[in-house]
């Protein structure tokens, strides 16, 4: 079970946090499609502070995306604390802390899973932050700095007595980035050491590596990322196989252009102005369109454009034109 102050979820399926990707309308997307608790992209701390436009506006939360949380990164207490207290006027539903950052300006500010290197140090970040903020928060980190140093027994139990709510674990260390295979073995091990609800991140694919993560491993929550992006419709794939051993059909073609186009629009509610929304949607046709005949031609005519009416009027035509090919759809969408 996956508690988290009122927060209370058996099985949870969570969206990861990502940069450039979680924003208010995927998340919605997402949540419409069974995700029980959703994050936001992760935002800087010194931006926060410094009341960064971009930083600040990705404070937004939607009442509709509820349970959400508000993640914040770096590598200064003090500026961390300072963070959190801003999130928390933000009034997400938790405040979580990324100590799992890979990426190297991030590591450089000894931020993210540069505190992996420095594991009292993280202890005092997180334990400042408890203590400075009303809400629970979380940690998502990773198994350790490279394969020579995990100690994610020993984080665990050093942040689950700064008061922290839960612990998610993307499976990799530092040094993989994303490359290579999630080691959920770890799982079991933090679980058995510590109290606190244990969410496990990576590699966690389809509603079989779901089931398969909650009977392997134990976790109270699986956390779904990039996955999410190819197939958002993956929270409710997997709720079922998990009530009912079976697999549901695959969202309809028509869905699939429906919910591009809805998303695309709540997009445009949310950024302006109308080409800058376009131009950074241009990111999901991929998991949309995914598999379907002919389609790196359609998605170049749809990157030519900057506003939505021509993009609207592509992805109808498309759908009328794939409902008149020799292929049946189930095939289309198994490609």
């Amino acid at each position: 079970m996956l508690t988290i102050g009122n927060i209370a979820i058996d099985r949870g399926i969570l969206l990861a946090p990502m940069e450039d990707v979680t924003d208010p309308p995927f998340r919605l997307v997402c949540r419409r499609f069974g995700a029980d608790i959703v994050y936001t992209e992760f935002i800087s701390s010194e931006g926060l502070i410094r009341d960064a436009a971009k930083s600040r506006k990705k404070l937004t939360i939607f009442e509709e995306e509820r349970p959400s949380a508000i993640q914040i990164f770096g590598g200064d207490v003090n500026v961390m604390i300072q963070a959190a207290q801003i999130a928390e006027s933000a009034r997400p539903d938790f405040i979580d802390i990324n100590c799992g950052c890979w990426v190297k300006n991030v590591v450089a500010r000894n931020a993210g899973a540069g505190l992996l290197r420095d594991i009292p140090q993280m202890e005092r970040m997180v334990r400042a932050v408890v203590e400075a903020v009303k809400l629970p928060v979380t940690v998502k980190t990773r198994l350790g700095w490279d394969k020579d140093s995990i100690k994610i027994v020993e984080v665990a139990q050093r942040l689950e007595q700064t008061g922290i709510h839960a612990l998610a674990i993307h499976c990799r260390v530092r040094s993989q980035g994303h490359d290579g295979c999630a080691d959920w073995s770890w799982i079991p091990k933090v679980k058995a050491a510590v109290k606190i609800p244990i969410i496990l991140n990576g590699d966690v694919k389809t509603p079989q590596d779901v089931k398969r993560a909650f009977e392997e491993t134990g976790c109270d929550a699986v956390m779904i990322g990039r996955a999410a992006i190819q197939n958002p419709w993956i929270f409710q794939e997997a709720k079922r196989f998990l009530e009912t051993g079976e697999l549901p059909a695959a969202p309809t073609l028509r869905n699939r252009i429906d919910t591009c186009l809805r998303h695309l629009k709540l997009t445009l509610q949310y950024k302006f102005p109308e080409r800058r929304a376009v131009l950074e949607f241009r990111k999901y046709y991929g998991g949309y369109l995914h598999g379907l005949p002919n389609i790196s031609k359609v998605r170049a005519e749809l990157m030519q454009w900057e506003s939505v009416a021509p993009i609207e009027e592509r992805l109808l035509r498309l759908h009328e034109e794939l409902e008149h090919t020799p292929f049946h759809e189930e095939e289309i969408l198994a490609a």
